[in-house]
């Protein structure tokens, strides 16, 4: 649940309910790939609820990853405007917040506080995945499977207030069950 607790730990109160109210709440079935590897996004998501796997065809498709609630995909191509380098597929049924990519860059230019606090969470859990990735290379194994980060920088160190996170991503889930 890393991303999203850093998102909302720095993103203000109105930030999220700007997030509920222009986020479309879909629920996927087991089976949905949800990105494709390789073709253009057209949203940032966060799961809310479910399991997902990550997969890349470099790899014989071969899975390498398994994202879980409290995960935000697609972040990366809405950093750097890239193709998306693998593909995501629920597990099981999920519950997931699409934030259209329009909106929220339209969002990022208009509102610059919004933009400041968007961009300061991205680049902290980037920087606390790449430490990982780091971390994990100078150890010996073969396994290439994506881990959470077991660093130096757990997420209570990413956080000003951990608690504020966690509560802010449990009134967003409140939120949107009305959806």
């Amino acid at each position: 649940m890393s991303k999203v607790l850093v998102i909302l730990g720095e993103l203000s109160d109105r930030d999220i309910d700007w997030m509920v109210a222009n986020g479309k709440r879909t629920q996927l079935p087991a089976g949905t790939t949800l990105i494709a590897e390789g073709q253009p996004l057209d949203a940032l998501y966060i799961v809310l609820d479910g399991t997902l796997s990550v997969f890349v065809s470099a790899l014989g498709n071969k899975q390498i990853g398994t994202i879980i609630s409290g995960e935000v995909l697609g972040e990366m191509s809405f950093i750097d405007g890239r193709l998306p380098s693998a593909s995501v597929t629920a597990i099981e049924e999920c519950v997931i917040l699409s934030i259209s990519r329009r909106l929220l860059t339209e969002k990022l230019e208009q509102d610059v506080l919004f933009s400041l606090r968007f961009y300061r969470a991205i680049t902290k859990f980037l920087s606390s995945r790449l430490r990982g990735t780091v971390k994990r290379f100078g150890e010996d194994t073969d396994d290439l499977v994506y881990q959470q980060p077991d660093d130096e920088h757990p997420i209570s160190q990413l956080l000003e207030n951990p608690d504020l996170a966690q509560s802010r991503f449990q009134l967003l889930l409140q939120r949107l069950k009305g959806n």
